[in-house]
């Protein structure tokens, strides 16, 4: 049981990731590689704060401004520099790679003894790995909330109509340049402060922490669209959530079974493999329907 409440925990707390990486990756159609980068650094600047005494939450939000500004410069490569897309983020994700050593002045750094947001008298009062689903859950109803919103506004409609139709979104006078780099901020800054959780929870930061980020990241989106089918936008940000808890379920599930932990990454993708195969597979071989015969005559 405690196992399966770890798992619920690191899927709400990676969900944040989902969350950025949706932004850009399905509504603003953009393929962002800076979250590679993006999220060892906020987990870097995280904790070198802390061990610099400053508090865990302002920690987390410098984690936070400093994923906007590596979204900023990503967005003015490719908009202003007329970078590809693609490019512009493995550019600014390998930049950072060495920031992040400027940062931590060594390849890793330990959060031992010192505070953070996952040490504190309430939480301890709580059972064990109950800390990480209370401040997952409090992080991603904070900020699914605030995406909620924000796309339901003037400004939202104009940031989906520039990943829906950029020409189209031109014509209507909306400042397609200025959607994309305001919402590589956002997600970058989401991710950020993702590293930064990761980070504490974990006790450490480390410079190859961001390796495999984007695969978990899109398995969290493609597991919420395959399981949760027909959603409204609103219910799409909540089922990333899900699919995140969901692919955590899965990694526990195949740890289990006995597979190596270094073969974590292979695993992640092969399932994201296999989950952006299912509505052609299911198309192909009919699944629904075999699945259905299987239910009756079972019954």
């Amino acid at each position: 049981m405690n196992m399966i409440v770890s798992a619920i925990g690191q899927g709400l707390l990676w969900a944040l990731l989902g969350l950025g990486l949706y932004l850009t990756f399905r509504i603003l159609n953009f393929a962002d590689m800076t979250v590679e980068g993006t999220f060892p650094l906020g987990a870097a600047v995280a904790v070198t704060s802390i061990t610099q005494g400053v508090s865990p939450i302002l920690a987390t939000l410098f984690a936070g401004v400093i994923g906007i500004i590596a979204g900023l410069i990503t967005g003015l490569l490719y908009t202003k520099g007329k970078i590809p897309s693609l490019l512009a983020g493995i550019l600014v994700m390998t930049a950072i790679y060495s920031i992040n050593l400027r940062i931590m002045s060594k390849s890793n750094i330990s959060l031992f003894g010192k505070a953070n947001l996952f040490v504190n008298k309430f939480l301890s009062n709580l059972p064990k790995y109950f800390d990480s689903v209370f401040i997952g859950l409090l992080f991603i109803i904070i900020f699914t909330l605030f995406i909620s919103f924000s796309l339901n506004t003037n400004f939202g409609q104009a940031f989906i109509a520039t990943g829906d139709n950029p020409q189209m979104a031109k014509s209507l006078g909306i400042k397609t340049d200025r959607m994309i780099i305001l919402g590589l901020m956002i997600s970058n800054g989401l991710v950020g402060i993702c590293g930064a959780l990761i980070a504490q929870n974990n006790g450490y930061a480390d410079i190859n922490m961001g390796i495999g980020t984007i695969v978990i990241a899109l398995a969290s989106i493609i597991i919420g669209e395959v399981i949760f089918k027909n959603l409204t936008l609103n219910q799409r940000l909540v089922a990333v959530t899900l699919g995140s808890i969901i692919y955590r379920l899965l990694l526990l599930l195949v740890l289990q079974l006995g597979f190596n932990t270094n073969d974590l990454n292979l695993i992640s993708a092969i399932v994201l493999a296999i989950c952006m195969m299912l509505p052609q597979l299911e198309k192909k071989f009919n699944l629904k329907k075999v699945l259905l015969k299987g239910v009756r005559k079972h019954d």
